[in-house]
């Protein structure tokens, strides 16, 4: 683990930036950036042109330091380069960004009211290569869709049980268990989701580390115990659906909680842009983003 990075995500201030559509929501993505699915017939093609708009992202003037503590990376997007420098290396390097990766798989079909993880087969080499990628941490993702609290013990138990491979890899993970801000019960689910989260982290080992990825509360400040664990390096929030406005409000009423937004980050930004205007757009876009997350 590197200590530098480590003091940056726990100290730092700033956002993280979810770079990390995978092939089942690269489409969309692209789709939000003004590239048709009509552009590109395979998904090599389509994998050139969102690597091209990560790049055109991470190369962006203000995508630095002073705003921005984090990135997270698709496994397609760390074998890559950025001016002919490995992702992950040109983020800290070039721009003093941690590098994350994703590595889930996607989602299980519904059952008690949640989605878990999909297996994740080759995990151990795939973290052997992130290590040596210079990755300091992953993200992985399940979703919580109904208050059943059978159905969230095992969501927060899986991640957990993966946490701690990573975490003898020499990785940070980050846990996020994402609570559907459509729920209608979405305010119980918190609540029983930070009740099985305490348990989990009761049980890790004193120099055990862990970051939570979580939708933002119903109610503000609802997380500001789970900020304060010995093992939680950082409480990060996703954007979930609303809008970056509104994502950026509702972040701006939880004093310590952080953005790590993906859609709300590059909502505004088209591929067909010339470079002032792309950089005018995103400098707004990381602007408001970097503010709300300082509260």
């Amino acid at each position: 683990m590197n200590n530098e990075q480590l003091d940056r995500m726990k100290t730092g201030k700033g956002f993280i930036a979810a770079l990390d559509q995978s092939g089942g929501s690269t489409p969309k993505a692209l789709l939000q950036y003004g590239i048709p699915e009509d552009s590109y017939s395979n998904d090599e093609e389509m994998f050139d042109l969102v690597h091209a708009m990560r790049t055109r992202i991470i190369t962006s003037p203000d995508f630095n330091e002073n705003n921005i503590l984090g990135a997270i990376l698709f496994e397609n997007t760390m074998d890559r380069s950025i001016e002919g420098v490995p992702t992950s290396e040109y983020l800290w390097k070039n721009k003093r960004i941690v590098p994350f990766l994703k590595v889930d798989k996607g989602l299980s079909d519904l059952a008690d009211g949640v989605k878990l993880m999909k297996p994740i087969p080759g995990l151990p080499t795939l973290l052997t290569r992130a290590v040596k990628q210079g990755i300091f941490g992953t993200k992985m993702r399940s979703v919580i869709k109904e208050a059943n609290p059978k159905g969230i013990r095992k969501i927060v138990e899986q991640q957990f049980e993966i946490a701690k491979i990573i975490m003898k890899a020499g990785l940070v993970p980050i846990i996020e268990p994402e609570v559907d801000i459509q729920s209608k019960d979405k305010q119980e689910s918190e609540k029983i989701l930070k009740e099985e989260l305490f348990k989990q982290l009761a049980l890790l080992k004193p120099e055990d580390k862990v970051m939570l990825k979580l939708s933002i509360p119903t109610l503000p400040n609802f997380y500001a115990d789970l900020q304060k664990e010995e093992h939680v390096v950082r409480v990060v929030a996703l954007s979930g659906g609303y809008s970056r406005n509104e994502a950026n409000s509702l972040l701006a009423k939880n004093h310590g909680l952080i953005a790590s937004f993906s859609r709300a980050l590059a909502q505004d930004l088209q591929a067909q842009m010339n470079d002032d205007d792309f950089n005018r757009t995103i400098f707004t876009s990381i602007k408001g983003i970097y503010e709300a997350s300082i509260t």
